[in-house]
């Protein structure tokens, strides 16, 4: 009889993915914030992330794990930077309010004033605070862009400067997605002559050395982390999601439409997307938005007269945000260039601390009364514009050990 067969060895089990390695400082009486971070790795599917706290600018949480990568090859590290999509708008609008400071631009002056080209189709007295409070009914183009084009500084802001509003400027807030940067950012333009990722390195974050930019210089990209998008919605959920919107906020979500595969190109690194690409640490989030928490102050150095930074979040009124109020069901208020806490307790609950978030879950955070500043930055993202539960967690947490 011939010999049986041996019986078939078992397929080797799969490794367990490790426990993500959390590093850095955080002081005793922030325990809860570490606490926190590490949840939200265990419970809410955090990839890499990382996460710094500040209280009248003393670092008292700077925190980082996880990995830089989809593979989980490459552990998150101090230095790991990362796209924060539109937690830039808040840097962005910090520079334009440097420039009000000095006297260089009016909040109340027609931004034909400063561009005369602007003035097309019927825009010639809309004021410059209209761009930075989402006010100016330019949320999106009629006529779509490809990347290419939007990728191009003069092309995009040359089809601004021509489009008809799609509201009243001034009657009601529609968030400008992926506009803002470049309306805001072509008045610094032309009024310094430097598109805003170079007066942000000239006049803040070089001479205060932090660790952020505008796109992403071709030295960094070696520790960019990687983005990673949420679940894909289906065409049903997207059509449906679309149907409860209106023309306007149609065109400032789909023209163009970027996500984490655009954003992990060098394309998109390279150009200047003032309204969604800034690239950067925790740490270099919580230091800008510090400038708004220190009433001005980063350290010794006075970057905003206190008047200033009040100004920035002059709340601009209340209400049910065009683009954003599908996903809201509360209304918000923009304040110039930011977003204020108010009732949701977006960013605490001081209802007048304020910040920005980015799409996916990213966060800045500004309270000058209690003089904390946050910055949360990850690569794994949500399916939210803002208000991430991670984000959420961390907040709660930072407000429970003051």
């Amino acid at each position: 009889m011939p010999e049986p067969e041996p019986a078939p060895s078992p397929a080797p089990a799969s490794p367990p993915v490790a426990e993500p390695t959390v590093e850095g400082l955080c002081e005793p009486r922030f325990h809860a914030v570490r606490e926190a971070f590490e949840a939200n790795f265990r419970t809410r599917e955090e990839l890499g992330a990382a996460v710094t706290v500040q209280v009248h600018g003393e670092t008292v949480v700077d925190l980082w794990g996880g990995w830089a990568d989809a593979a989980r090859t490459r552990p998150w590290e101090r230095d790991t930077v990362v796209n924060v999509w539109s937690t830039t708008k808040g840097v962005t609008a910090l520079c334009a309010h440097v420039l009000v400071d000095r006297g260089l631009l009016d909040l109340d002056a027609p931004v034909a004033s400063y561009w005369p080209e602007f003035a097309a189709a019927g825009k010639e007295k809309l004021p410059v605070r209209h761009l930075l409070s989402h006010r100016a009914g330019l949320a999106g183009l009629r006529e779509p862009l490809s990347l290419a084009e939007f990728y191009d500084w003069e092309v995009t802001t040359a089809r601004l400067a021509a489009t008809e509003p799609w509201w009243e400027p001034g009657t009601r807030s529609g968030y400008h997605a992926m506009t803002y940067g470049f309306l805001v950012g072509e008045v610094i333009r032309r009024v310094t002559g430097k598109l805003p990722g170079a007066f942000l390195r000239d006049e803040v974050t070089g001479p205060l050395g932090i660790d952020f930019t505008i796109g992403l210089p071709e030295e960094d990209a070696a520790r960019a982390a990687e983005l990673v998008h949420p679940r894909a919605s289906t065409a049903g959920e997207q059509a449906a999601v679309f149907a409860q919107l209106e023309p306007a906020a149609r065109a400032a979500l789909a023209n163009p439409l970027v996500g984490a595969a655009q954003a992990n190109s060098p394309e998109w690194r390279a150009a200047e997307v003032p309204a969604a690409n800034g690239h950067g640490t925790a740490r270099a989030v919580a230091q800008l938005y510090g400038i708004f928490a220190g009433r001005g102050r980063s350290g010794e150095r006075r970057i905003l007269s206190e008047a200033a930074a009040e100004r920035a979040r002059e709340g601009q009124g209340p209400g049910r945000d065009l683009v954003l109020g599908a996903g809201f069901a509360h209304d918000t208020e923009c304040a110039l260039g930011l977003w204020l806490s108010g009732a949701n307790a977006s960013y605490g609950p001081n209802p007048r601390a304020f910040g920005h978030d980015g799409f996916g879950g990213s966060c800045g955070l500004a309270d000058p009364e209690s003089g904390v500043s946050v910055g949360y930055v990850m690569n794994r993202m949500g399916p939210r514009i803002a208000d991430d539960p991670r984000k959420m967690a961390l907040v709660e947490a930072v407000y429970a050990a003051l």
